[in-house]
């Protein structure tokens, strides 16, 4: 495709009409997009409203594709990709067997490429990226692959962009492919994208309170069994939603000419490395569309280190998401060993200075060397944040490096990857009030064995979404503004007051932390697991959802060992899950519910979900579910009407 024209080189050409046509296009997109904000949730992974609406939107995304490039929906389905991520899936395929459009090919700087695929040609076996949603089943050995598409969207899509995407291309059909070429904007600077606002007078708790008014889809009115109410989302680890600020320079970017947004890259990678103080002459910030392909990233390359001596072994622990799992077991010719953790989730660390000590100093396992210490910054099941300074220093003592994964800790607590020791951080916008599509792998400058035009690729293919690093820029500056010490101590209140108000519902199990007088309580973000000892997980978050429009998630959390493990799955039951799952795919398992705080939570948004869990553990299924339930219904397709009309 010809390289699409600089606006400001179009200005002066454009009939006026097309210039209006132009203008009044974006409007309409962003209009679409703004509506799908308001409803935003993770996809497949959660309960309540607004997931089921995202999921909604994210599945019909791909029949309009398919519509727009006329194939049969029996016959393909549609694979959702980055740039390198589609290259690196038609490579597997054979060319009569799929279709490909991107955002790019339409004007659209967000980063999507949509593979339609042949059905009877998508290849079999383990998925070129692994990670959240592409197993169905894990332990610790065997892993039970994801169906069809999910298999091959790793980790948390750009879900906002793809649904952008899709309205873009029923407006297109409409009104010609040129409609988003030669977007028409008065030009921004950077530093006024990023640092400059209508709030920027405010710091600290003041800023917290202002920005809090700002939330997108606040006080959104939901049927319940209780009536119209707000709902509440209490499912911040599965992803965030996102302020008026933070929205404003995502749409900016999407008028912009290429100068600006290189300008805008650059400026967001100088954020990340003031934010996570890592210094652009120390380290590499490559963007990603989530952590996920940021892990796999790290773990290709560690894939590219040629060692004759010494045969790699990757370390992580039992508390670790799939993401920060199932890639490193991928690897040719490695191996990867866990350590335990105790009742609330800390890892020993006498434990892994032993192990440590018996691979690479003693060698007492024949050539296998630790060379990668992968953790995770918090656990996205228990909530606990591990002593990474003091595993930093344990593992650089014994030639490792470390790898940490931040996406549940970017948005809680300050990370200082000098201070801290840490080689690789790899993190997701869309934990971070970004929900845009972009992630970051940070690494010291060395550490990526990739060839320069492979590395050119990534590179490239990650800043094709620069909509969504502006994103991700404006929200670590305002949360810079906030500061990381006061929004931890803000969410430590909450979940104080979460862990005391579940405390005392009868029959509710809490898992990990449970009491906030805990000496270990400050190492804690506002993730707490539980279950209620009559009731599947599933059903509370069902329940929960129909009582009073909370959304939680329930289930494994993509963390399959740490959650059987709490549950006291033992070997024999895990594999008749296996045999479960493979025969019945749809069946839900046992798992947990899980409730993760964020800034825009308040003390009634737990109370209001203490008082719902009361009235879910003694009252039994009320008359109007099933009312409610075509309620629900009726909202989820009468938001889709709005997003894509």
């Amino acid at each position: 495709m010809e390289a699409i024209q600089d606006s400001t080189d179009v200005l002066q050409e454009e009939p006026s009409s097309r210039k209006n046509e132009t203008k009044a296009a974006f409007t309409e997109l962003e209009q679409g997009i703004h509506a799908a904000l308001e409803t935003y949730s993770n996809v497949h992974r959660g309960s309540g409203h607004f997931s089921m609406v995202t999921t909604y939107l994210y599945e019909q995304a791909r029949d309009i594709v398919l519509k727009y490039l006329n194939l049969d929906k029996g016959k393909y389905v549609v694979i959702f990709c980055t740039p390198r991520r589609a290259i690196s899936l038609q490579k597997k395929l054979r060319s009569e067997t799929y279709q490909t459009i991107s955002t790019q090919d339409i004007g659209l700087s967000i980063g999507v490429t949509a593979l339609a695929v042949q059905k009877n040609a998508l290849p079999y076996g383990a998925p070129f990226q692994t990670g959240g949603g592409t197993a169905r089943l894990m332990s610790r050995d065997w892993v039970v692959w994801a169906r069809s598409t999910e298999k091959f969207e790793a980790g948390t899509p750009a879900i906002i962009n793809i649904i952008a995407f899709a309205k873009a291309l029923r407006m297109i059909q409409h009104s010609g492919k040129d409609l988003f070429l030669n977007p028409i904007a008065e030009k921004v600077t950077a530093s006024e994208l990023l640092y400059h606002d209508e709030l920027e007078k405010f710091s600290g708790l003041e800023l917290l309170n202002e920005l809090r008014k700002t939330l997108i889809g606040s006080g959104i009115q939901v049927p319940t069994m209780e009536g119209i109410r707000p709902f509440i989302s209490l499912d911040n680890s599965a992803s965030t939603p996102t302020f008026s600020l933070v929205w404003n320079a995502f749409r900016q970017i999407l008028h912009q000419t290429e100068s600006v947004k290189q300008e805008i890259v650059q400026e967001v990678k100088s954020i990340c490395a003031k934010t996570l103080n890592a210094t652009l002459s120390k380290y590499d910030i490559v963007f990603t569309s989530n952590t996920t392909e940021a892990i796999n990233m790290a773990a290709e390359s560690l894939g590219l280190e040629h060692d004759d001596v010494a045969e790699p072994v990757v370390l992580n622990t039992m508390l670790e998401h799939s993401s920060n799992d199932l890639p490193w077991r991928m690897i040719p010719n490695s191996s990867l060993i866990r350590l335990s953790v105790d009742e609330e989730g800390f890892v020993d660390l006498n434990e892994l200075e032993t192990m440590l000590i018996a691979y690479n100093q003693k060698g007492q396992f024949g050539k296998k060397r630790i060379k990668v210490v992968a953790v995770g910054g918090a656990s996205n099941v228990l909530g606990v944040c591990n002593d990474l300074a003091e595993i930093s220093r344990i593992v650089h003592q014994y030639g490792a490096r470390l790898l940490v994964d931040g996406a549940q800790l970017i948005a809680h607590r300050k990370i200082d990857m000098e201070q801290c020791g840490i080689d690789y951080l790899a993190f997701s916008a869309h934990k971070v009030y970004a929900p845009f599509g972009c992630g970051a792998l940070v690494a010291r400058k060395g550490l990526l064995n990739f060839k320069p035009d492979e590395l050119e690729l990534i590179q490239s293919s990650g800043e094709e979404n620069t909509a969504g690093i502006a994103a991700l820029g404006k929200a670590l500056v305002l949360l810079q503004r906030i500061r990381m010490d006061l929004i931890a101590q803000e969410e430590q209140y909450l979940t104080s007051r979460l862990l005391k108000g579940l405390s005392t519902i009868n029959n509710l199990e809490i898992y990990g932390i449970k009491e906030p007088d805990s000496t270990q309580f400050t190492h804690k973000i506002g993730v707490v697991p539980f279950n209620l000892k009559n009731a599947m997980a599933t059903k509370v978050g069902k329940e929960l959802a129909l009582q009073s429009g909370i959304g939680v998630r329930t289930g494994c959390h993509c963390a399959h060992i740490i959650v059987k493990h709490i549950l006291h799955v033992g070997s024999g039951l895990e594999k008749f899950q296996k045999m479960i799952v493979t025969l019945f795919p749809k069946l839900s398992l046992p798992g947990v519910v899980r409730v993760s705080l964020g800034i825009e939570n308040t003390k009634e948004d737990v109370d209001r979900l203490i008082l719902a869990l009361e009235k879910i553990n003694t009252k039994s299924q009320d008359t109007l579910a099933k009312e409610v339930k075509r309620q629900m219904k009726d909202f989820v397709n009468g938001i889709a009407e709005m997003v894509y009309a």
